[in-house]
This record gives C-alpha cells, structure tokens and sequence, in this order.
C-alpha cells in the first residue's frame, strides 16, 4: 500500500476539501441581503438542526449546546442518556474510553458504531481495528447528533445500529473568545478556552481543553494518583469567495493535537472486596498507566453553483500512537523471563476467590493473599505494554441537488469515500514479583515479545440516497456499497530480535475481502400538522474482521413509531426490531475472554426487539420562573436464537441474553429557571446486565439510580458561575467486571466553575 499512501499525502497536502452545509447558493444569498452570516455558518453536521432531526425519515437526536451547558457536559456517556436507544457500559467513570451500544450493537470499545468528529470518522482505525481506543475531548466538543435507523446507511461502515457525529466548536461570526475554569473534588481542575473572528471572507479560531485529576480510586499501599492528565489543541481557518459568485467557494482547514496520560487499569475486585471498599485498587496494579497521542489534519472544499448543484470534498488525515502499560496476569511458580511466562488471567483469579476455587494448588485464601500483597516467586507477574501505531486517512466526496419531478420534490445525495488505515502493533511483555507488598522488577522484556503485527485495510464506499417529498409523504431510499480489503501480517514473537520484521521472523499473513450493498428506504407521513408517523427497514453492517471463518455481521433493521409536537410540547416514540443473521463478538483487551486480542468469533442468530420513548415540555410556574422536562425511556430485549459454545461468548444457550445490553433505561431532567438563575437535577435509572450469556452468579453488573445537580447563576450577559453535583447520592455500584473483576463508577463529585465571554 506505499503507493497508495504517498498519493493520498499528495492529495491531503494539496486538495482543499469540503464540509457540509446548511446554507442556501449563492443566488438565494443574493436574495436574502448580504447573506454573510449564512455563508460563513460552520457548515458541517449529518444532518442539520434540530428541526431537520424531528423531519428525519427514521431515528434521529440532536444534543445542542444548550443541553450539554445544563450540567456541563464532559462525558459523552452522561451525554447520551439524553437518546432513546443507546446504552453504554461503564468502564473508568471518566469515558475516556467510552463503551457505546446503537439498538443493542456490541458495546465493547464501540467498534459497531460509526463515530466521527465533523463528519469525518474518527476511530483510530475504524476498518483495521475498529475499537476506539482514542475518543475525542468531550470537554470541548459543541453539539452531538445521532443517526439510527435507514437515514444511517449514508453514514458508515458500521451501519447496524447508527452513526454518531461530534460537532467541534464552530468558528464565530465576529472576534470574540471564550473562557471555563473549574476546579473540584479530588483536585480535579478543567480549563476550556477559545479565540477566533475574521472578516467577511477569512475567519480562524484556536482553541485548548486543559484536564486533570489526581483521581477517584486509590491504591493498596501506595499514594499514587489513579486519574488523568489530558491536553488538547485545536486551530481552524475558513476562506470563502464572494457569496453573490457565480460558483461560490469555502475552504476549511482543520488541525488537532492531544496528548493524554491516565493512571487506568483493567484490574477490578473480588466482589467481597469491591462491598467493602469499591474505589480499591489492588497494590498489582500499581504502573498500570495508558499514555496517548492524537492528531488530525482535515482540508474542507465547498463548492455551491446558481443552480443549487454542490460538490463537497474532504479530505482527512488521523494519527494516533497508545501505550498502554498493564498487569496481565500470574505464573504461580514464577518464570525466568517473559518469554517463559505461563499466565494465569487476574479473571480466572478473581472468578476462584469469588467461587471459592483452587487454581492448581493454591486455593480461594492463598489467591486473595497474592491480591492482598503477599510475597510471590521472582517473574510472576506479567506487565505488557501495550504498544500500537494508528493511522487513518481518506477522501470523501457528496454530490447534492434538488430537483422537481412532477408533484414530488427530489432532494438528491450522492457520496464516494477512498479510505485506508492501519494498526501497527509491537508489544512487550515485562516480568516482576511482589515482594512486601510492592512490585519489583525483574527482567523487561524486549520489544515485539507480546505482538509484533500489522493489520491494514482499503476501502471504497459509495452511496445513494434520495429524499423525496410529495404531498404528506416523505419517502428517503437509499442504496450503499462497502468494497474492504483486509490485511494482517504477524511476526514471530520467540525469537532472538522480536521486533525484526524480516523475512526470517515472518510468521503468517492473511488477507479477506468483502463486498457488499446494503439497502435501505425510510418513509414519514404528516398525519396532521402536530403529528408524523415514522417506519423504515435497512439492511444493517458492521465493519468485518479478519478472522478465519468468521462471517461478516449482517442484519436486517426495522422501525415504526410517531412524533408529534404542538407548542412547548414533543414527544416520540419509536418500536424497533433487529434482525441479526450473525453476531460477531471480537476479542480485546477491555473485553476479556477465554480468546487472544484480535481474535473474533460467530454469536450466530440475535433478535432484539426495542421500545424507544421521549418527552421533552415546560411549564411556567410563575411569571418569572420556568420549569423545562425531560423523560427519556429505553427498552431492548436482546436474546441469541441459537445453542453452542464459543470462546468469547461461552456456553450459550437458545434465548440467554446478549451480554451488556440492558433491558431498561431511564433518563429524567427537570430544571428551574428564572431572571439570573437556574437549577437542573437529573436521574438515571441503570438496569442490571449480565456481563457474560450465561448470567450465572458474579457475572451481573447491579442496578443503580444516579442523580446528578447543577446551579447556574449568570452575573451579567459575559459572566456565569456553576456549581455541580454529580452522582449526588454518592452510590457506588459494580458497574462493569470485565475483564479482570468488578469495577466502579465514579462517586459523588463537587464542581465549581466560572465562564466568560469575551
């Protein structure tokens, strides 16, 4: 592929690229006055505002500024309780690395969703390796939209549950800036911040997210922080020609760092440890740290003819680069380096001391000593370092028109993207023992000694998608097509010089294509001028792997459901039902498993049948004070239809459920607002899942019910102070056990912040 990535840095260095706009041609600018403020819109989004998310022709959410300002939103998991049909699996209480479920998709490092960030895909490499094990800096993220249903199939690969687009903050029409302070519970600070303006026809904005903590969780004899330390820098510049062009033209640049250090790690509680303190860590875990970079370069090209023809073209580039240093498990009778190392997973121990089992001999006390600090032998614990190079990058292009035909209104979308990406793993393993309760190291291994791999994919993908208006209906058919090339080459581990990649230390290599159309039509009836009715069917897709016989995960989607809006009030509800032909479950490090990282394997048949319900209103409580209320309901039955036995599944039988997918959900908001004040609380209502198919005792999460709080007081039209509760009852759950025991959410945390505007 080495000719193919010097053509496409030619390109990215020298094609201006498009972004996606709302705004109307040039004669139509012509007509409204000066059209500046149009023209200059920051024009990228899936689907528009929020009124074009209620007119939709299947699933659709918008979460606007104003919603994420309500509590100060830095957490995309505590964002999404906001849209029916998404579920999320807690793992380090920041979502740093947040776990996302689309109508019962596989949550694990949201490898079934397509995630991007100004329309541009965003996981590190979303065909490769589709687990995202970066994700963007919510703290400064602007607004968050949300595809499901057969409106997602422009949007892909990964078309079975939806698409998820993060808006980054916009440029502004005039100089001004923008600054947020907060600091809080267990020294955590964030600092946000952004300058931009211009002129009519050249406008820029740079921006920094600034984030720490010491963190929530401390660990058994030691002081050392278990929290983050985050940076992020963003700079955007946008030229554009005369709006009263015969060819008007818009040309965006977008340039992103980030860097992050977070003391994480995959190492939970026995459950008896996790009743008795469950911000515990054992002292095993004590240099478990991920340390991460990102960066992204994105050339935008808009191009908007009289005749209301647009041609848009993007153009993207991502790198990131992980090391991810974590314990991996135990050789009981030590080894005399890691390439002799014989691990015992921390879950097989955590599961004895839960059962009361022996491994071998040493039974349920000996192995909680060994979680307790006790003495082991020299190299009996394994560390491995986690090392893997991302890159993804490609050109996209959306052709759109309208036309009249007839009676009936064609709004026309035609989209063609090259793609290609890469994960470059080179891992180590290191070996340690533990001796008075510390850690102590005794031989690292050399580099390559845990993986040496490289995996590849090139992708052309096309769509069609037309929405036609005619009368009260609206009909939306759309027709897309994947063509991926995948690509693995793996290197011998156990060899003198792991790290070579000669032909002396090739191993194997492996290659699978797919080709594959997956259509889709969506309909809406106005059935008065307060009220739609919603149905669409598509066939659903996720991104394959390259595994041996693993079939690809296919489905056919369904939904049926109604909104309607009259006044201050809205609501919606929405039946869905997912058709899995084959559930692909693909192993990680995050997901544990009998199975080795990479690895996938056939869940076979999955139905998932789901309720969606949403209602938003207010009520003015008094001539000054407002009330605004939200509910927001979930429910999903996801069940296999088939027996056997799997690595990664287990033993499954007909009609256990999928796991990780919860059966109910609620989110409720209620506000208070007046003059300078206002006053938000809101309750989330988090169903018990079972973390394997099986659902036997110690493999359930529990229930819980999480209130968070916030208070705004504006002191002019520039200044607001904030105070923030979040988890207000302070309850502390086993939120997830995977993969090495149970984990907590974040407890109770206190916030107090200022913002200006400047």
């Amino acid at each position: 592929m080495n000719a193919r990535k010097t053509w496409l840095t030619f390109c990215l260095l020298t094609l201006p690229l498009q972004a996606l706009a709302e705004c109307p041609g040039p004669s139509e600018i012509e007509d409204i006055g000066s059209g500046l403020e149009c023209a200059q819109l920051e024009p990228i989004t899936i689907f528009g505002t929020a009124q074009t998310a209620r007119d939709v022709a299947g699933g659709a959410s918008l979460i606007t500024p104003d919603d994420l300002e309500e509590f100060e939103t830095t957490d995309i998991v505590r964002a999404l309780r906001r849209v029916p049909g998404v579920s999320l699996q807690i793992e380090d209480g920041w979502a740093l690395r947040p776990n996302i479920s689309i109508r019962g998709t596989a949550a694990e490092r949201s490898s079934r969703v397509t995630l991007m960030e100004d329309s541009v895909l965003i996981a590190p490499a979303p065909y490769a390796a589709s687990s995202a094990y970066y994700f963007p800096t919510f703290g400064r993220i602007h607004s968050v939209e949300v595809l499901k249903g057969p409106a997602s199939i422009t949007q892909g690969p990964s078309t079975v549950g939806g698409a998820i687009n993060m808006r980054s903050t916009p440029i502004p029409e005039s100089n001004k800036g923008f600054l947020q302070g907060e600091y809080g519970s267990d020294s955590t600070w964030r600092v946000h911040g952004w300058y931009g303006g211009g002129n009519e026809r050249t406008r820029f904005m740079v921006e920094t997210h600034q984030w720490r903590s010491d963190g929530f969780q401390t660990i058994d004899r030691s002081g050392a922080e278990t929290g983050l330390d985050k940076k992020d820098y963003l700079a955007k510049f946008s030229f554009s020609s005369d709006p009263a062009a015969q060819i008007y033209q818009q040309f965006d640049i977008k340039l992103q760092y980030s860097e992050e250090d977070s003391r994480q790690s995959y190492l939970g509680l026995t459950d008896k440890d996790f009743a008795q303190n469950g911000l515990r860590r054992y002292g095993a875990s004590l240099y478990d740290n991920m340390h991460n970079e990102h960066d992204q370069v994105v050339l935008n090209w808009r191009l908007e003819t009289r005749d209301g023809l647009g041609m848009k073209i993007t153009a993207y580039s991502n790198n990131t680069e992980r090391a991810w240093y974590k314990t991996e498990g135990m050789d009981f009778v030590g080894s005399e380096n890691p390439q002799s190392f014989n691990r015992t997973s921390w879950a097989k121990i955590i599961a004895a001391v839960n059962n009361g089992d022996s491994i071998g001999d040493i039974n349920a006390e000996g192995l909680q000593a060994i979680l307790d600090g006790a003495d082991t032998a020299e190299g009996s614990i394994q560390l491995r370092n986690n090392a893997r190079e991302y890159f993804s990058r490609g050109i996209q292009l959306v052709f759109d028109t309208s036309l009249q035909g007839g009676s009936a209104m064609h709004s026309l979308q035609a989209g063609l993207r090259y793609h290609e990406d890469e994960e470059d793993r080179l891992q180590r393993n290191d070996n340690y023992r533990q001796i008075n309760g510390s850690l102590v190291l005794n031989e690292t291994g050399l580099e390559g000694n845990a993986g040496n791999r490289i995996q590849e994919a090139e992708a052309w993908a096309a769509y069609f998608y037309d929405r036609i208006e005619w009368g009260d209906w609206t009909w939306t058919p759309g027709l897309r097509y994947e063509n991926i090339d995948l690509s693995r080459i793996r290197f011998q581990t156990n060899s003198d010089d792991p790290s070579s990649r000669g032909s002396e230390n090739f191993r194997d290599s492996r290659e699978n294509k797919f080709d594959i159309w997956l259509p889709g039509v969506g309909a809406l009836y106005n059935l008065n001028p307060t009220t739609k009715i919603v149905a669409g069917v598509h066939k659903g897709f996720a991104t394959p792997t390259n595994a041996p016989g693993v079939d690809p995960e296919e489905s056919i989607n369904y939904e049926l459901g109604f909104r309607h809006e009259a006044g201050h009030l809205s609501a919606e509800a929405m039946f869905f039902f997912n058709d899995y032909e084959n559930l692909v479950g693909v192993c990680t490090n995050s997901s544990g498993g009998n199975c080795d990282p990479g690895d996938a394997f056939n869940g076979k048949g999955v139905q998932i049948p789901g309720l969606e319900l949403g209602f938003a209103t207010y009520f003015d409580v008094s001539d000054r004070w407002r009330m605004p209320l939200q509910v927001v309901y979930t429910w999903m039955d996801a069940e296999f239809q088939s027996s056997f036995d799997s690595e990664f599944f287990g033993e499954v039988s007909r009609g256990d459920p999928v796991p990780y997918i919860p059966e109910n959900q609620l989110w409720a908001s209620v506000g208070l607002q007046g003059g300078a004040w206002s006053f938000f609380l809101s309750g989330n209502y988090l169903g018990s899942v079972c973390t394997e198919a099986s659902c036997a005792e110690f493999e359930k999460t529990e229930s819980a019910t999480i209130f968070d709080f916030s208070a705004h007081f504006n002191i002019n039209d520039r200044w607001e102070l904030y105070a923030l509760a979040e988890n207000l009852s302070d309850e502390i759950y086993i939120a997830a056990r995977d993969p090495y025991g149970a984990r907590p959410n974040k407890p109770r945390t206190i916030m107090l912040g200022t913002k200006f505007d400047f």
